[in-house]
Parts: structure tokens; sequence; C-alpha cells
């Protein structure tokens, strides 16, 4: 039983803007700050490596001092239009009506909402009445890979189905306006919001890069890095700044016995479809992997172009390869980071 992606498709908010352009409102909400940790901070900013970003508010409201409950309500609103807009945008590419899918999984961290986005999915486009739900909501950037091994082994077993697998998320919404603390900081410096859709299928006919192996890495005792605190103010980031140096440890073990098992090795993988934490986390993955010839190039256009969109991001990176149609034969490893703290791969072949 093979399983393949179909398509993907990505959606951005409505609202965007440069660093430099964020730049004024950073200064004016620094302002009565030390000196000192002002310029730390815009150079912070300035060199994350982030161009642009995308929003499902404007800056404005994003520096505006507003209640958990307002913030959670324009989230809700909002990403429910982007979650359809990538669905339907999905189903066009691979030709598909919305009550060919059969399984739908929504991923999201940066936000709560009973019922999830998918039940309105299913109203809004009239998908299957006995369509399979799995919201996931608690696995941060690491849920895009997530969502797609979960889809893989639903479809593994159950042939000539189709699964729906969809990312969206704001992280801006979870900026806290009355905290200056770093983790605050480096989180309004690297994320950003996105959504991104794919289509998993079981049917033999369909084409795409088919998924050949799968694995999940927890680090022991690692709960404390990353992740987000429940406030009376929202969702309050928790960023370990040793996850870099944690990654870069664990790397040999993470990657090498999960190829070897698939009877491949580094030298093998032509394509690396990594999720771009952040500058400090893409700079060891491009140390780590330069040393083996190997480049992240896609990874880093993604970061600079539109931030980390936490869960969507790394499928925004496969949407870069699958658009340039590798040659068959092609192998590409999927990568993603999260809270646990884990790890997530997936193999695919062209």
């Amino acid at each position: 039983m093979s399983v393949r992606i179909s398509s993907i498709a990505t959606q951005l908010p409505p609202f965007t803007r440069t660093t430099e352009e964020i730049i004024p409102y950073l200064k004016k909400w620094l302002n009565g700050q030390e000196d000192r940790f002002q310029r730390k901070v815009l150079k912070l900013f300035q060199g994350a490596g982030v161009d642009r970003r995308y929003s499902i508010m404007d800056v404005d409201e994003v520096f505006k001092k507003t209640s958990f409950e307002e913030k959670n309500a324009v989230y809700k609103r909002e990403t429910i239009k982007l979650a359809e807009n990538a669905l339907s945008e999905a189903l066009k590419q691979s030709n598909l009506i919305p009550t060919d899918i059969d399984y739908i999984i929504t991923v999201s961290c940066t936000g709560i909402m009973i019922p999830s986005v998918d039940a309105y999915l299913i109203n809004k486009l009239k998908m299957k009445q006995d369509i399979v739900r799995l919201p996931v909501t608690e696995m941060g950037c690491v849920a895009g890979v997530s969502g797609m091994i979960y889809a893989n082994n639903f479809l593994r077993a159950n042939p000539n189905k189709r699964a729906a697998v969809i990312a969206v998320e704001s992280p801006t919404s979870t900026f806290q306006i009355d905290e200056f603390s770093m983790v605050n900081i480096v989180s309004a410096a690297i994320f950003g919001d996105g959504c991104a859709c794919a289509i998993l299928s079981s049917h033999e006919a369909e084409e795409g890069p088919e998924i050949i192996a799968e694995g999940m890495y927890h680090f022991y005792d690692a709960e404390h890095m990353m992740g987000f605190e429940l406030r009376n103010s929202g969702l309050q980031m928790v960023l370990d700044k040793t996850v870099p140096e944690k990654i870069a440890e664990h790397f040999p073990k993470i990657i090498h016995p999960f190829l070897a098992q698939n009877q491949l090795t580094i030298e093998d993988v032509d394509h690396l479809i990594f999720h771009p934490g952040g500058k400090k986390i893409v700079a060891t993955i491009e140390e780590l992997f330069g040393v083996l010839g190997k480049n992240i190039d896609y990874t880093k256009a993604v970061l600079k172009e539109y931030g980390n969109m936490s869960s969507a991001t790394v499928m925004y990176v496969l949407e870069k390869f699958m658009k340039d149609n590798p040659k068959k034969g092609d192998i590409g490893m999927m990568l993603s980071f999260g809270p646990g703290f884990t790890a997530q791969r997936l193999l695919l072949k062209w």
C-alpha cells in the first residue's frame, strides 16, 4: 500500500509588513525601556533572518493592548477563513471535490477553538458526514509533520482513501504587549502567521511523492524547552535558549538510525525539507548538514519570506520542492522540531 502527497497549497493572511516597516512600532512599544535594551531588541529584529511576515491582524492591532478573549476571537474568525481557502486550493490542484476527502486533520497551537476548525470546514464545504476528524492542538511547530504521519497511518490501513492535513497558525496572536522578556521579543522577531494544506492519498493511480517511512524521536527531560504557558493575557511563549545546542547534541541519533532502518545514508538524501525554527536553529542544521554536502536553501528562503509560521512552515518548504518537480527516484527528508521536546521525520520518494 503506497501513500502519496498529491497536492499542497499555502494561504497567507491579508496583512503584511517588512521588518523595516515594523521597526517604528517596535520603537514606540519600547519607549521607556533602558536605551541599551532598546538597541539590543532592534538589532535582534533586524538580524533575525526574516525580511517580511504576514498576520491575521494589522500591525496597529498587534501592538494594541487587548484581552486574550479579543485576540482569540480574531484568531478563530481568521483561521477558519485561511483553512477553508487552503483546503479549497489543495482540492482544486488535485482535481477533487470536498466529498472526496475521507479523513481531515487540522493542526494549530496558537489559539483556542472548540469545536476545532475542521468542524467548520465540514459544514462550510459540505464534506462527508462520516468523515474522520482529528484535531491536533498541542504539538507546536512539529505538528505539520505529525499530521502527515497520522494521515499516512490512516491511509496505509485504508486503501483508496484520501486525507487532508491543514496547518493554520497565528503566532502574532500570542504576542504579550506588557512583557519585555527576551523570549517574548525573540518570538515576535521570528514568527509570522500562515496556513498550508496537503492532500494525501492511498489511491494507486494518484501521483506525487510517496511516503516511504516515518519516525518520531523524543528527547527525555526536555518539557521545559518549548511550548506555551496559559496566562490571563493569553498564550505566553516558552523557548529555551539551549534549543539549538540540544538539537546538535541529538542530531546523529535523530538522523542516522532512522535512515539506516530504511537502508539509506545521508548521502542518499537528495532534498532536505527542514522546518526553519529560527536563525540560530537554521544555522545549527546548516552546519550539521553542510558537513555532509547538503544545503537547506529553501528552508532559509521560507524563513526570510514569511518567518516561522509554526506547524505550517515545513509545508511551505515542501511546496517549494514540489513545484520544482524533483527527478523520479529522488529522496526527500522532512524534519521538524517541537514541544516535548520532539523531532519528527518523513522520508519521501518521487
